[in-house]
């Protein structure tokens, strides 16, 4: 994968922390997970972002099923050390969303109308799952309109069954919202490295 980034990074291009949160630690539960450097990259985006003052958005899923981790009240639902360390940090506006379904744009508060109020039309979607909330997030940012940058590096997902006795890797899944997305045009798939070396 090149790293090479066509896009420009606007000076108040958003990034949306999506679900980055204890819960997902537990592997009992979600299964085999890929992309092990994915923490890595979130931490380091996390960090230019409010290094370069641009807007932050903190994604969390409370979950409303009493037997997952991500239920509020358990400490699966706080975000991971390294992303509730960097709260408040920025030099730029943040914004914290807590939602109960996919995507960060069914959250309260309503992140369509604190984006158009801040005059945000490009945003990068990073986070867990690659094909769940973030793939969500990403599909939902491109029918309102917005320019979507899914540095695909700083996702991770499971492994999951699904219908007819399929199962897929958490790998294929990965690679599977990459082309639905790219290919669909719901967002260009980018990399860390790329978006690093445009944002400064």
């Amino acid at each position: 994968m090149g790293t090479g980034m066509s896009t420009d990074i606007a000076p108040n291009s958003a990034l949306v922390v999506v679900d980055v949160q204890q819960g997902f630690e537990e592997e009992r539960f979600w299964g085999p997970r890929n992309n092990p450097s994915a923490d890595e990259n979130i931490a380091a985006l996390i960090a230019a972002w409010q290094e370069t003052g641009r807007p932050v958005v903190f994604v969390r899923h409370d979950s409303s099923k009493p037997e997952s981790p991500l239920r509020p009240g358990y400490t699966g639902n706080d975000f991971k050390g390294y992303v509730e360390e960097r709260r408040g940090l920025g030099g730029g506006p943040e914004l914290l969303v807590t939602k109960t379904v996919n995507s960060a744009f069914y959250g309260s508060p309503d992140l369509d109308a604190w984006f158009k109020e801040a005059g945000v039309q490009q945003f990068v979607v990073v986070g867990i799952q690659t094909n769940m909330c973030v793939e969500t997030t990403a599909r939902m940012g491109g029918n309102l309109g917005y320019e979507v940058l899914l540095p695909l590096d700083a996702t991770h997902t499971f492994d999951l069954a699904g219908p007819f006795g399929w199962h897929r890797s958490a790998d294929e899944l990965a690679r599977a919202t990459a082309v639905s997305l790219h290919g669909g045009g719901f967002a260009n798939v980018v990399t860390t490295a790329g978006l690093l070396a445009a944002c400064r």
